[in-house]
């Protein structure tokens, strides 16, 4: 921690002591030494907002879910979609985006998909078309406002436009049909709108899903509380202590045979229990309202306060952990562990079955194909998609996945000879032709190419559990939309039956989705999070000889220094209660300075001393724009007391400035985009 006497670091952090020695204008000083976080109560709902809108945008579907403030109990769902897959729900609609050859919005969801379909192969390789491009922005180390998405074609534009036409379509869809329920005229503002992000994404990445939401008219920047974002699993979570049990599948109740569970007469039960309940939920799915508990579910009775569960967000891209322990009575969150997970969603099992194309016809067939074809190439993962979620564990045929006619023709003018002879020169036992231009993947096939993907999911369950702070799991609920599959259900049960109660709420794919509607009527819900990196800023602290290393000693007005040591805001895995907030005193090194800027570092250890060291990295900058001195007071660099008040307990780093001789606020940003 930094002493009195610290300073902020002016080679790093644009910042030197008072007297002003500053090389430019966004030199400081701080005037107090760092404080731990203390809690500083505020109101959440400083505007009474009429309806909450909550956009769950996902990797390979979104959607939009809504609840009107004087009826939180009630939930509204999104119209049905037009279009869609056999046998696949349309609750929610693909994450598909079709923008003209002019880089105009065409279409979204279900629309693009069949528009770019019927375009002629040759106008197609001009047209724009985005699928599965949420993964993206979590790959993207150095995101900025810049970073460019590549469409199907090959062509670039740039990501923030790609997420703001998306959302804008859902603004229009979801207030249009807002409207058509409320009996009173709906002002703008009277819209609280909450967009999901998976909890692993950093605060780039969420800052991004801020800035697409303002280009795209949700809210203006000038009233930033009117959007939440809201982390996946945790709106998973939220929903989940709403549950009754017949709501919910109990994977734990099986009993098990030979590591298959079986029931009385010898039959799998997978197929049959799950068919009753997408029974029971096409039956819900006429009414598009949910009505929710008003307290906590009768699933919850059974737990003690302080019992733990974990919440798997298993989605498209993404898996997600969280760990939570429900505090009785008042039934608010605490977080045990900071948020974990990777990129092992059912993406995985899309990209196995193209490696496995590779494998038979070729790579460069298959990057060609996508090139000149892509259109063709689109049918074909949407032919793959809608198969994919039949595989079971338990079965014994093959399943048939169509090729594109133009696939078959383009690889016979391409190789000179035919997809079977390719399939025969594989030496790929598990998959075989069918004579009415089909791929047979055998179960075989289909266990390879899933087991990869799940094998990660559920070692990376195993290893959480394995943790001292998470000793203890009651409950692990599997939520999202890869929760559906039965292979990801049975390689649960197989490898934690035992440990603990698997739970799976029967509308698994729209639980994020409504818990993001309750977290937005009550943001409060979640009351303590865990730190997810270590943050802080660069300091001078006096230079101590033994202490500090040579290479650090700064030599200044006849003093000593030692450079770059962090002044920690908040150590990783810390636990931080909403409203709890880090301050720092801060003092502009020159009269007249009309700017601040401080730089913030970060990193995922909390073994570290200098913002030098091995894993600590620049993340982003915190601006304090000065207003000018008012009459009758003080505008001397010595006299001049700036009050940064930081906030971590929320799902978003947060920060306000007040000038303490005037009382006025600062305009204060903090930025982990301009990197």
């Amino acid at each position: 921690m930094a002493d009195m006497n610290s300073l902020q670091v002016p080679g790093e952090n644009n910042l030197t002591s008072s007297p002003s020695v500053g090389r430019n204008d966004c030199s400081i000083a701080p005037l107090t030494p760092s404080a731990s976080p203390r809690t500083e109560a505020r109101s959440r709902m400083a505007h009474p907002f009429s309806v909450v809108v909550a956009i769950d945008f996902g990797t390979t579907s979104s959607g939009y879910a809504f609840s009107f403030t004087r009826d939180p109990e009630a939930i509204h769902m999104m119209r049905r979609w037009e279009g869609g897959d056999p046998g696949v729900a349309n609750q929610k609609s693909p994450t598909s985006l079709l923008l003209t050859p002019e880089l105009k919005f065409h279409s979204f969801g279900f629309a693009a998909r069949d528009n770019y379909h019927d375009l002629d192969p040759e106008e197609a390789q001009h047209w724009l078309y985005f699928d599965k491009f949420k993964m993206k922005i979590h790959s993207i180390t150095d995101l900025t406002m810049e970073t460019e998405l590549e469409a199907v074609s090959g062509r670039k534009v740039r990501a923030i436009e790609v997420f703001s036409h998306a959302l804008r379509f859902f603004r229009v869809h979801a207030l249009k049909e807002v409207k058509d329920q409320s009996s009173s005229l709906l002002e703008g503002d009277e819209v609280r709108w909450v967009i999901t992000v998976p909890a692993v994404w950093r605060q780039p990445a969420k800052q991004f899903m801020r800035e697409a939401a303002y280009l795209a008219g949700l809210v203006s920047p000038d009233t930033p509380e009117q959007l939440l974002i809201a982390l996946e699993p945790e709106a998973a979570s939220i929903y989940c202590r709403k549950l009754r049990l017949h709501q919910v599948i109990d994977l734990s109740l099986r009993p098990m045979t030979n590591g298959l569970s079986l029931e009385s007469d010898g039959s799998r039960p997978f197929d049959s229990s799950f068919r009753q309940a997408r029974e029971q939920l096409r039956k819900a799915r006429h009414s598009r309202t949910f009505l929710v508990e008003r307290g906590t579910g009768e699933l919850w009775s059974e737990m003690q306060t302080g019992d733990r569960y974990i919440v798997a967000d298993c989605g498209g891209g993404t898996v997600d952990l969280t760990v939570h322990q429900i505090e009785q009575p008042q039934g608010t969150l605490k977080e045990l562990y900071k948020v974990s997970g990777g990129p092992y969603g059912a993406v995985g099992v899309d990209l196995a079955f193209e490696a496995m194309l590779c494998k038979i016809f070729g790579e460069d067939f298959i990057e060609s194909f996508k090139a000149k074809r892509p259109a063709a190439w689109v049918d074909l993962t949407i032919a793959f998609e809608a198969r994919k979620r039949t595989a079971t564990p338990g079965r014994s045929s093959a399943l048939n996945i169509s090729l594109p006619f133009s696939f078959i023709d383009f690889y016979k003018r391409y190789r000179g000879q035919s997809v079977e002879t390719a399939l025969r020169k594989s030496n790929m036992n598990i998959v075989k032709w069918s004579s009415q231009g089909m791929l047979r993947l055998t179960p075989e096939a289909m266990n390879e190419l899933f087991q990869p993907t799940i094998n990660n999911i559920i070692k990376h369950i195993e290893e959480l559990m394995q943790r001292q702070e998470v000793q203890g799991i009651r409950f692990l609920f599997l939520v999202g939309g890869f929760a559906e599959s039965p292979m990801l259900q049975r390689a649960a049960q197989n490898a934690l039956g035992q440990t603990c109660r698997i739970i799976i709420p029967q509308d698994v794919g729209l639980t994020i989705l409504k818990g993001a509607v309750l977290f937005g009527l009550d943001p409060t819900v979640v009351r303590v999070r865990r730190c997810p990196l270590t943050y802080g800023v660069g300091v001078l602290n006096r230079f101590v000889e033994g202490r500090h290393p040579r290479d650090k000693l700064l030599v200044k007005e006849g003093r000593d220094w030692c450079t770059d040591i962090l002044d920690r805001f908040v150590s990783v895995d810390q636990s931080v209660a909403l409203g709890e907030v880090v301050r720092r005193s801060y003092t502009p090194a020159r009269s007249g300075q009309r700017k601040i800027i401080i730089n913030i570092y970060c990193s995922v250890s909390d073994d570290v001393v200098y913002i030098s060291d091995p894993g600590v990295r620049k993340c982003g900058a915190i601006t304090l724009d000065l207003p000018e001195a008012l009459p009758g007071t003080v505008d001397g660099a010595e006299r001049r007391e700036i009050r940064a008040t930081m906030q971590f307990g929320d799902t978003e780093i947060k920060v306000m400035a007040v000038d303490m001789a005037t009382n006025q606020t600062v305009r204060a940003a903090i930025d982990f985009l301009s990197n």
